[in-house]
């Protein structure tokens, strides 16, 4: 006579895949708390910028319906943070009309120290731009009335930096609107404040 044998009872244990569950949730908890913590300590102030300056030099529009421009612009950059600074690794700057870009130019890398304030120079330049119809023919009408509006825009690949932490790269936008440029080349310009978005 053949006795079975009752089978082996199973003994209840975390498997593995638990403990794995477990600890990455930990982990993405704990991240989240130090990431929270750094944000409620350093708390970073948002950015002001500001167009102080902006003239045009050798404002052309061409048969072949394109600009040729220079458009001299000081950029101000004010960084009000007591604990931030900022690395600048790459920054374009763009002159737009009628949501058409005339002008382009690059701005080199730079470091921003906290609570400082930097002023940038630069030259947005259009060589040969082919314009639009409708904007062809807006820019000949400011420039008989001696006035153009422009807008101002900026982009940025930024790290912070708080003591000797740095973060992931950010984009920058920067936009500055409406910027008065006169044709008579008259001293005086009215500061125009940016939207700034980090």
């Amino acid at each position: 006579m053949v006795r079975e044998r009752p089978p082996p009872s199973r003994r209840s244990r975390p498997g593995i895949l638990t403990c794995i569950v477990f600890t990455g949730l930990g982990f993405i908890v704990l991240v989240g708390l130090v990431v929270l913590i750094f944000w409620l300590v350093v708390r970073p102030k948002p950015l002001e910028y500001t167009v102080d300056d902006a003239r045009v030099y050798g404002f052309n529009l061409t048969a072949s319906h394109a600009l040729n421009a220079t458009f001299d612009l000081t950029l101000r950059s004010y960084n009000r943070n007591h604990r931030v600074s900022l690395y600048y690794d790459f920054m374009e700057v763009t002159v737009w009309y009628d949501d058409q870009m005339v002008a382009f130019t690059e701005v080199a890398p730079f470091y921003q120290r906290r609570r400082n304030v930097t002023t940038l120079d630069v030259s947005a330049v259009a060589t040969s731009t082919p314009l639009l119809g409708s904007v062809e023919k807006s820019l000949k009408h400011d420039r008989s009335s001696g006035q153009v509006g422009l807008e101002v825009r900026a982009r940025a690949r930024v790290r912070l930096k708080v003591g000797v932490v740095k973060t992931k790269h950010y984009t920058l936008r920067v936009y500055c609107a409406p910027v008065l440029v006169s044709f008579s080349g008259t001293p005086k310009f009215d500061r125009v404040y940016c939207d700034v978005d980090i």
